[in-house]
Protein backbone atom coordinates (compact mmCIF):
# COMPACT_ATOMS: atom_id res chain seq x y z
CA UNK A 1 0.00 0.00 0.00
CA UNK A 2 2.86 2.33 0.64
CA UNK A 3 4.32 2.21 -2.88
CA UNK A 4 0.47 2.47 -4.03
CA UNK A 5 0.71 5.72 -2.70
CA UNK A 6 4.52 6.75 -3.46
CA UNK A 7 3.88 6.44 -6.92
CA UNK A 8 0.29 8.40 -6.91
CA UNK A 9 1.79 11.09 -5.19
CA UNK A 10 4.40 10.89 -7.98
CA UNK A 11 1.61 11.36 -10.88
CA UNK A 12 -0.10 14.07 -8.76
CA UNK A 13 3.17 15.86 -8.96
CA UNK A 14 4.24 15.35 -12.42
CA UNK A 15 0.15 16.76 -13.35
CA UNK A 16 1.34 19.74 -10.79
CA UNK A 17 4.68 20.09 -12.77
CA UNK A 18 2.89 20.00 -16.62
CA UNK A 19 0.26 22.70 -15.13
CA UNK A 20 2.96 24.93 -13.95
CA UNK A 21 4.73 24.87 -17.50
CA UNK A 22 1.19 24.95 -19.15
CA UNK A 23 0.05 27.90 -17.51
CA UNK A 24 3.71 29.69 -17.57
CA UNK A 25 4.89 31.67 -20.50
CA UNK A 26 6.27 29.57 -23.60
CA UNK A 27 10.09 30.48 -23.48
CA UNK A 28 10.38 30.23 -20.01
CA UNK A 29 8.15 26.51 -20.06
CA UNK A 30 10.68 25.50 -22.53
CA UNK A 31 13.37 26.44 -20.43
CA UNK A 32 12.40 25.47 -17.27
CA UNK A 33 11.54 22.24 -18.70
CA UNK A 34 15.14 21.29 -20.60
CA UNK A 35 16.60 22.48 -17.08
CA UNK A 36 14.55 19.44 -15.72
CA UNK A 37 15.01 17.29 -18.64
CA UNK A 38 18.74 17.72 -18.95
CA UNK A 39 20.78 14.39 -18.01
CA UNK A 40 24.01 16.84 -16.55
CA UNK A 41 26.40 19.93 -16.63
CA UNK A 42 28.17 20.59 -19.85
CA UNK A 43 31.69 20.36 -20.09
CA UNK A 44 34.07 23.79 -19.83
CA UNK A 45 34.28 24.38 -23.48
CA UNK A 46 30.43 24.39 -23.71
CA UNK A 47 29.40 26.10 -20.71
CA UNK A 48 27.93 28.77 -22.46
CA UNK A 49 25.61 27.36 -24.41
CA UNK A 50 24.03 25.45 -21.76
CA UNK A 51 21.35 27.69 -21.42
CA UNK A 52 19.24 26.80 -24.70
CA UNK A 53 19.34 23.33 -25.53
CA UNK A 54 18.60 24.70 -29.22
CA UNK A 55 22.67 25.31 -29.56
CA UNK A 56 22.99 21.76 -29.93
CA UNK A 57 19.76 19.53 -29.99
CA UNK A 58 16.73 19.73 -32.49
CA UNK A 59 13.53 18.07 -31.20
CA UNK A 60 12.89 14.72 -31.75
CA UNK A 61 16.10 14.63 -34.79
CA UNK A 62 18.92 13.20 -33.61
CA UNK A 63 20.66 13.40 -36.91
CA UNK A 64 20.66 17.00 -37.20
CA UNK A 65 22.52 17.47 -33.75
CA UNK A 66 26.20 16.67 -36.22
CA UNK A 67 25.21 19.89 -38.29
CA UNK A 68 25.13 22.12 -35.13
CA UNK A 69 28.33 20.68 -33.96
CA UNK A 70 29.73 21.50 -37.46
CA UNK A 71 28.76 25.22 -37.85
CA UNK A 72 30.01 25.60 -34.84
CA UNK A 73 33.40 23.78 -35.57
CA UNK A 74 34.29 24.97 -38.92
CA UNK A 75 37.59 23.84 -39.10
CA UNK A 76 36.57 20.50 -38.50
CA UNK A 77 33.71 20.75 -40.83
CA UNK A 78 36.74 21.71 -43.81
CA UNK A 79 39.09 18.79 -42.84
CA UNK A 80 36.05 16.13 -43.27
CA UNK A 81 35.66 17.69 -46.56
CA UNK A 82 39.26 18.67 -48.17
CA UNK A 83 40.02 14.68 -46.25
CA UNK A 84 42.71 16.22 -44.33
CA UNK A 85 43.56 16.59 -40.72
CA UNK A 86 42.51 13.94 -38.29
CA UNK A 87 39.45 14.23 -39.26
CA UNK A 88 39.46 13.82 -42.85
CA UNK A 89 42.10 11.26 -42.72
CA UNK A 90 41.14 8.48 -40.33
CA UNK A 91 39.24 5.75 -41.66
CA UNK A 92 37.88 5.31 -38.29
CA UNK A 93 36.04 9.02 -38.75
CA UNK A 94 33.71 7.74 -42.00
CA UNK A 95 29.82 7.83 -41.15
CA UNK A 96 30.75 8.63 -37.40
CA UNK A 97 28.44 10.96 -35.98
CA UNK A 98 30.24 13.68 -33.50
CA UNK A 99 28.92 11.95 -29.99
CA UNK A 100 30.02 8.73 -30.97
CA UNK A 101 33.74 10.00 -29.79
CA UNK A 102 32.81 13.62 -27.49
CA UNK A 103 29.56 13.27 -24.99
CA UNK A 104 28.31 16.05 -23.03
CA UNK A 105 26.69 16.50 -19.97
CA UNK A 106 29.34 15.29 -17.75
CA UNK A 107 30.16 17.86 -15.62
CA UNK A 108 32.53 21.14 -16.19
CA UNK A 109 35.75 18.90 -15.28
CA UNK A 110 34.80 16.11 -17.57
CA UNK A 111 36.83 15.72 -20.90
CA UNK A 112 35.01 15.34 -24.67
CA UNK A 113 37.95 14.05 -25.99
CA UNK A 114 38.00 10.41 -26.17
CA UNK A 115 41.93 10.48 -27.24
CA UNK A 116 44.41 7.85 -26.00
CA UNK A 117 47.77 9.03 -26.80
CA UNK A 118 49.13 6.00 -26.39
CA UNK A 119 47.68 4.30 -29.02
CA UNK A 120 46.57 7.50 -31.42
CA UNK A 121 48.54 7.33 -34.93
CA UNK A 122 50.44 10.13 -35.94
CA UNK A 123 49.83 8.74 -39.43
CA UNK A 124 46.35 9.75 -39.48
CA UNK A 125 47.51 13.70 -39.33
CA UNK A 126 48.68 16.51 -41.25
CA UNK A 127 51.90 15.65 -39.91
CA UNK A 128 52.96 11.82 -39.47
CA UNK A 129 56.03 11.70 -36.74
CA UNK A 130 59.52 10.99 -38.84
CA UNK A 131 62.66 10.15 -37.98
CA UNK A 132 63.69 11.75 -34.11
CA UNK A 133 60.05 13.00 -33.94
CA UNK A 134 58.89 9.80 -33.17
CA UNK A 135 60.74 9.59 -29.72
CA UNK A 136 59.34 13.00 -28.53
CA UNK A 137 57.04 13.64 -26.02
CA UNK A 138 53.50 14.50 -26.91
CA UNK A 139 53.79 17.38 -24.44
CA UNK A 140 56.98 18.34 -26.74
CA UNK A 141 54.92 19.78 -29.33
CA UNK A 142 51.33 19.47 -28.06
CA UNK A 143 51.14 22.49 -25.17
CA UNK A 144 49.19 22.12 -21.98
CA UNK A 145 45.80 24.01 -22.50
CA UNK A 146 45.88 24.21 -25.64
CA UNK A 147 44.17 21.65 -28.46
CA UNK A 148 45.90 19.45 -30.40
CA UNK A 149 45.47 20.71 -33.56
CA UNK A 150 46.77 23.89 -32.03
CA UNK A 151 50.49 22.79 -32.27
CA UNK A 152 52.64 24.43 -34.57
CA UNK A 153 53.33 21.86 -37.91
CA UNK A 154 56.37 23.80 -39.11
CA UNK A 155 60.56 23.29 -38.13
CA UNK A 156 60.22 26.64 -37.11
CA UNK A 157 57.21 26.48 -35.22
CA UNK A 158 58.79 24.49 -32.83
CA UNK A 159 62.42 24.97 -33.17
CA UNK A 160 62.35 28.78 -32.78
CA UNK A 161 63.76 29.18 -29.53
CA UNK A 162 66.56 26.58 -29.91
CA UNK A 163 68.18 27.41 -33.10
CA UNK A 164 71.05 29.13 -32.78
CA UNK A 165 70.52 31.11 -36.59
CA UNK A 166 68.25 33.65 -34.88
CA UNK A 167 66.45 33.55 -37.51
CA UNK A 168 69.07 35.01 -40.31
CA UNK A 169 68.07 31.99 -42.48
CA UNK A 170 64.28 32.04 -42.54
CA UNK A 171 61.96 29.79 -41.00
CA UNK A 172 62.55 27.09 -43.75
CA UNK A 173 64.61 24.75 -41.41
CA UNK A 174 63.98 22.12 -44.16
CA UNK A 175 66.37 23.21 -46.18
CA UNK A 176 69.52 22.29 -44.14
CA UNK A 177 68.35 19.80 -41.51
CA UNK A 178 66.56 16.39 -41.36
CA UNK A 179 64.40 14.84 -39.11
CA UNK A 180 66.54 12.00 -38.72
CA UNK A 181 68.84 14.01 -36.32
CA UNK A 182 69.15 17.94 -36.03
CA UNK A 183 72.86 18.01 -35.71
CA UNK A 184 72.94 16.14 -39.25
CA UNK A 185 72.82 19.13 -41.51
CA UNK A 186 72.24 18.80 -45.01
CA UNK A 187 74.84 20.89 -47.42
CA UNK A 188 73.49 24.18 -48.36
CA UNK A 189 73.19 24.95 -52.62
CA UNK A 190 74.83 28.26 -52.03
CA UNK A 191 74.75 28.15 -56.52
CA UNK A 192 70.88 29.43 -55.90
CA UNK A 193 72.56 32.49 -54.33
CA UNK A 194 74.01 35.26 -55.54
CA UNK A 195 77.49 34.04 -54.92
CA UNK A 196 78.00 30.10 -56.23
CA UNK A 197 81.23 29.03 -53.96
CA UNK A 198 83.85 27.61 -56.66
CA UNK A 199 87.26 26.84 -56.00
CA UNK A 200 88.71 27.30 -52.68
CA UNK A 201 85.38 28.93 -51.38
CA UNK A 202 83.47 25.45 -51.30
CA UNK A 203 85.80 24.10 -48.73
CA UNK A 204 85.76 27.16 -46.46
CA UNK A 205 83.38 26.89 -43.06
CA UNK A 206 80.15 28.90 -43.29
CA UNK A 207 81.60 30.60 -39.96
CA UNK A 208 84.45 31.77 -41.65
CA UNK A 209 82.09 34.38 -43.74
CA UNK A 210 79.07 34.74 -42.05
CA UNK A 211 79.95 35.68 -38.89
CA UNK A 212 77.74 35.51 -36.14
CA UNK A 213 75.18 33.89 -37.93
CA UNK A 214 74.22 36.68 -40.14
CA UNK A 215 73.29 35.27 -44.03
CA UNK A 216 71.64 38.04 -45.16
CA UNK A 217 73.12 41.58 -46.98
CA UNK A 218 76.52 40.36 -46.38
CA UNK A 219 79.19 41.89 -49.42
CA UNK A 220 80.40 39.57 -52.32
CA UNK A 221 83.18 41.27 -53.09
CA UNK A 222 86.71 39.60 -52.98
CA UNK A 223 88.19 42.66 -50.83
CA UNK A 224 85.59 43.01 -48.38
CA UNK A 225 86.85 39.14 -47.39
CA UNK A 226 90.10 39.11 -48.25
CA UNK A 227 91.66 43.01 -47.34
CA UNK A 228 93.20 41.75 -44.10
CA UNK A 229 95.33 39.21 -46.96
CA UNK A 230 95.93 41.98 -49.48
CA UNK A 231 99.82 42.45 -49.33
CA UNK A 232 99.46 45.05 -52.18
CA UNK A 233 98.18 47.11 -49.67
CA UNK A 234 95.27 48.66 -51.85
CA UNK A 235 97.78 49.88 -54.22
CA UNK A 236 96.30 47.42 -56.85
CA UNK A 237 92.67 48.92 -55.85
CA UNK A 238 90.10 46.62 -54.69
CA UNK A 239 89.17 44.16 -58.18
CA UNK A 240 91.34 41.56 -56.89
CA UNK A 241 89.42 38.86 -59.00
CA UNK A 242 91.55 40.60 -61.96
CA UNK A 243 94.60 39.28 -60.79
CA UNK A 244 93.37 35.87 -58.43
CA UNK A 245 91.12 32.91 -59.07
CA UNK A 246 89.20 31.11 -56.84
CA UNK A 247 90.95 28.04 -57.24
CA UNK A 248 94.15 29.41 -55.94
CA UNK A 249 94.93 32.82 -53.98
CA UNK A 250 98.30 32.51 -55.00
CA UNK A 251 98.07 31.75 -58.22
CA UNK A 252 97.98 35.44 -59.48
CA UNK A 253 98.02 36.14 -63.08
CA UNK A 254 96.99 39.73 -64.70
CA UNK A 255 96.70 40.14 -68.38
CA UNK A 256 97.12 43.18 -69.68
CA UNK A 257 95.71 42.70 -72.86
CA UNK A 258 92.65 41.99 -71.86
CA UNK A 259 92.38 44.10 -69.17
CA UNK A 260 94.09 47.36 -70.44
CA UNK A 261 94.59 48.71 -73.55
CA UNK A 262 98.23 48.84 -73.62
CA UNK A 263 99.80 45.30 -74.33
CA UNK A 264 102.83 43.92 -72.63
CA UNK A 265 105.22 43.42 -75.83
CA UNK A 266 109.14 42.41 -76.32
CA UNK A 267 110.82 44.06 -72.88
CA UNK A 268 107.43 45.17 -71.38
CA UNK A 269 106.75 41.47 -70.81
CA UNK A 270 109.37 41.42 -68.48
CA UNK A 271 108.97 45.01 -66.47
CA UNK A 272 108.37 44.71 -62.84
CA UNK A 273 105.10 46.36 -62.02
CA UNK A 274 106.70 48.67 -60.12
CA UNK A 275 108.76 49.70 -62.94
CA UNK A 276 105.59 52.01 -64.47
CA UNK A 277 103.19 51.95 -61.56
CA UNK A 278 105.72 52.94 -58.54
CA UNK A 279 103.45 52.81 -55.02
CA UNK A 280 99.50 53.67 -57.05
CA UNK A 281 98.44 51.06 -59.28
CA UNK A 282 95.09 52.49 -59.54
CA UNK A 283 95.60 55.55 -61.25
CA UNK A 284 95.84 55.33 -65.36
CA UNK A 285 99.21 56.18 -66.81
CA UNK A 286 99.87 57.51 -70.02
CA UNK A 287 100.50 55.28 -72.76
CA UNK A 288 102.88 57.47 -74.47
CA UNK A 289 106.75 56.29 -74.70
CA UNK A 290 108.14 59.26 -73.59
CA UNK A 291 106.06 59.34 -70.24
CA UNK A 292 107.45 56.27 -68.83
CA UNK A 293 111.03 57.17 -70.48
CA UNK A 294 111.61 60.53 -70.29
CA UNK A 295 114.65 60.11 -67.75
CA UNK A 296 116.20 57.42 -70.09
CA UNK A 297 116.05 59.84 -72.84
CA UNK A 298 119.93 60.52 -74.14
CA UNK A 299 118.25 63.19 -77.11
CA UNK A 300 116.62 65.52 -74.42
CA UNK A 301 113.85 65.30 -76.25
CA UNK A 302 115.55 67.03 -79.47
CA UNK A 303 113.80 64.19 -81.70
CA UNK A 304 110.62 64.93 -80.39
CA UNK A 305 108.45 62.50 -77.81
CA UNK A 306 107.26 60.11 -80.23
CA UNK A 307 110.29 57.56 -79.16
CA UNK A 308 108.41 54.80 -81.96
CA UNK A 309 109.73 56.51 -84.53
CA UNK A 310 113.10 54.71 -83.70
CA UNK A 311 113.20 52.92 -80.91
CA UNK A 312 111.61 49.07 -80.19
CA UNK A 313 109.96 47.39 -77.44
CA UNK A 314 111.93 44.57 -78.25
CA UNK A 315 114.90 46.25 -76.83
CA UNK A 316 115.67 49.75 -75.89
CA UNK A 317 119.22 49.94 -76.86
CA UNK A 318 119.14 47.80 -80.10
CA UNK A 319 117.37 47.51 -83.39
CA UNK A 320 116.88 50.91 -84.04
CA UNK A 321 115.50 52.38 -86.54
CA UNK A 322 115.43 55.52 -88.25
CA UNK A 323 115.75 57.03 -91.70
CA UNK A 324 118.25 59.78 -92.80
CA UNK A 325 116.78 60.39 -95.95
CA UNK A 326 114.06 61.81 -94.67
CA UNK A 327 116.21 64.69 -92.73
CA UNK A 328 118.21 67.53 -94.16
CA UNK A 329 121.32 65.43 -94.60
CA UNK A 330 120.60 62.35 -96.75
CA UNK A 331 123.11 59.50 -96.06
CA UNK A 332 124.45 58.64 -99.63
CA UNK A 333 127.64 57.09 -100.97
CA UNK A 334 130.14 55.68 -97.63
CA UNK A 335 127.93 58.53 -95.19
CA UNK A 336 125.96 54.89 -95.54
CA UNK A 337 128.00 53.01 -93.90
CA UNK A 338 129.52 55.23 -91.17
CA UNK A 339 128.16 54.67 -87.22
CA UNK A 340 125.61 57.13 -85.92
CA UNK A 341 128.82 58.34 -82.99
CA UNK A 342 130.99 58.87 -86.07
CA UNK A 343 129.35 61.87 -86.97
CA UNK A 344 127.12 62.53 -83.81
CA UNK A 345 129.87 62.92 -81.30
CA UNK A 346 126.79 63.24 -78.25
CA UNK A 347 123.53 61.64 -78.36
CA UNK A 348 121.70 64.97 -79.15
CA UNK A 349 122.20 64.33 -82.60
CA UNK A 350 120.86 67.66 -83.70
CA UNK A 351 123.75 69.28 -82.33
CA UNK A 352 125.57 67.74 -85.41
CA UNK A 353 126.30 69.85 -88.08
CA UNK A 354 126.45 69.49 -91.68
CA UNK A 355 129.34 71.11 -93.13
CA UNK A 356 132.02 68.22 -94.32
CA UNK A 357 134.73 70.18 -92.68
CA UNK A 358 133.16 69.60 -89.69
CA UNK A 359 133.83 66.07 -89.72
CA UNK A 360 136.77 65.85 -91.95
CA UNK A 361 138.71 68.59 -90.38
CA UNK A 362 141.60 66.42 -89.86
CA UNK A 363 142.01 65.12 -93.78
CA UNK A 364 141.70 68.80 -94.97
CA UNK A 365 145.40 68.36 -96.62
CA UNK A 366 144.59 71.75 -98.12
CA UNK A 367 145.23 73.61 -94.35
CA UNK A 368 141.76 75.49 -95.47
CA UNK A 369 143.14 77.39 -98.49
CA UNK A 370 139.70 76.26 -100.27
CA UNK A 371 137.82 76.92 -97.13
CA UNK A 372 134.81 74.51 -96.36
CA UNK A 373 133.43 73.89 -99.93
CA UNK A 374 135.29 70.42 -100.17
CA UNK A 375 132.33 68.63 -102.12
CA UNK A 376 133.22 71.38 -104.98
CA UNK A 377 135.85 68.72 -105.37
CA UNK A 378 134.78 65.59 -103.36
CA UNK A 379 131.93 62.78 -103.08
CA UNK A 380 130.82 61.23 -100.70
CA UNK A 381 131.33 57.84 -102.66
CA UNK A 382 135.02 58.39 -101.84
CA UNK A 383 137.36 60.89 -100.15
CA UNK A 384 140.45 60.08 -102.73
CA UNK A 385 138.13 60.56 -105.66
CA UNK A 386 138.99 64.10 -106.43
CA UNK A 387 137.55 66.09 -109.55
CA UNK A 388 137.18 70.00 -110.12
CA UNK A 389 136.06 72.00 -113.28
CA UNK A 390 137.48 75.46 -113.00
CA UNK A 391 135.92 76.71 -116.14
CA UNK A 392 132.28 75.96 -114.57
CA UNK A 393 133.84 79.06 -112.27
CA UNK A 394 134.23 82.45 -114.12
CA UNK A 395 137.76 81.89 -114.22
CA UNK A 396 138.28 79.53 -116.85
CA UNK A 397 141.76 77.60 -116.92
CA UNK A 398 143.77 77.94 -120.19
CA UNK A 399 147.26 77.32 -121.61
CA UNK A 400 149.56 77.83 -119.07
CA UNK A 401 147.19 78.49 -116.43
CA UNK A 402 145.97 74.78 -117.04
CA UNK A 403 149.49 73.87 -115.78
CA UNK A 404 149.65 75.81 -112.80
CA UNK A 405 149.32 73.94 -109.24
CA UNK A 406 146.26 75.00 -106.88
CA UNK A 407 148.68 76.40 -104.55
CA UNK A 408 149.98 78.58 -106.93
CA UNK A 409 146.92 81.05 -106.87
CA UNK A 410 145.37 79.30 -103.43
CA UNK A 411 148.29 79.99 -101.72
CA UNK A 412 146.88 81.36 -98.16
CA UNK A 413 145.72 79.16 -95.67
CA UNK A 414 142.51 79.06 -93.45
CA UNK A 415 140.97 80.98 -96.00
CA UNK A 416 136.90 82.40 -95.33
CA UNK A 417 136.32 81.77 -99.06
CA UNK A 418 138.16 80.20 -102.07
CA UNK A 419 137.17 83.04 -104.40
CA UNK A 420 139.96 84.89 -105.90
CA UNK A 421 140.44 87.99 -108.02
CA UNK A 422 140.74 87.71 -111.39
CA UNK A 423 142.83 90.57 -113.00
CA UNK A 424 146.26 89.51 -113.91
CA UNK A 425 147.83 91.68 -112.09
CA UNK A 426 146.62 90.31 -109.00
CA UNK A 427 148.66 87.29 -109.49
CA UNK A 428 151.28 88.71 -111.68
CA UNK A 429 152.25 92.49 -109.90
CA UNK A 430 155.33 91.26 -109.00
CA UNK A 431 156.28 90.38 -113.01
CA UNK A 432 155.06 93.44 -113.89
CA UNK A 433 158.29 94.59 -115.21
CA UNK A 434 156.37 98.03 -116.21
CA UNK A 435 156.13 98.40 -112.79
CA UNK A 436 152.56 99.84 -113.70
CA UNK A 437 153.40 102.17 -116.25
CA UNK A 438 150.66 100.66 -118.66
CA UNK A 439 147.91 99.68 -115.96
CA UNK A 440 147.02 96.70 -114.49
CA UNK A 441 145.26 95.12 -117.92
CA UNK A 442 148.02 93.03 -118.87
CA UNK A 443 145.37 91.12 -121.50
CA UNK A 444 145.89 94.07 -123.46
CA UNK A 445 149.24 92.75 -124.59
CA UNK A 446 149.49 89.74 -123.00
CA UNK A 447 148.05 85.99 -123.32
CA UNK A 448 147.74 83.14 -121.40
CA UNK A 449 149.98 80.96 -123.64
CA UNK A 450 152.99 82.56 -122.48
CA UNK A 451 153.57 86.09 -120.28
CA UNK A 452 156.83 86.73 -121.97
CA UNK A 453 155.91 87.61 -125.28
CA UNK A 454 153.66 90.70 -126.24
CA UNK A 455 151.28 91.99 -128.98
CA UNK A 456 150.50 95.22 -128.96
CA UNK A 457 147.13 95.63 -129.45
CA UNK A 458 145.92 98.33 -132.25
Amino acid sequence: MGQLRHFRFLIKLLQAICLLVLLSPQAGAQSTLEKLLMPGPLSSAHAKLEENCDNCHVAFSKKSQDKLCLTCHKEIQADRIASTGFHGRSPLMSGLECNNCHTEHKGRDASIIQLSTETFSHDQTDFPLLGSHQQVDCIGCHSKGKKFSEAPSTCFGCHDKIQPHKGNLGKKCETCHQVSKWTVVAAFDHSKTTFPLQGKHASVPCANCHLGEVYKDLPSTCNDCHAIQDVHVGRFGNKCESCHKVESWKAAKFDHAKNTRFALNGAHATAACEDCHHQDFTTKLSMACFDCHQKQDVHKATLGKNCADCHSEVAWRSNVKFDHGLTNYPLIGQHVAVVCEGCHASAVFREAKMECVDCHKSDDVHRGRFAVACADCHSPNGWQRVKFDHSQTSFALTSAHARVGCYNCHSRENVASAKLPTTCYSCHKAQDVHRGAFGQNCARCHTTATFKSAFIRQ
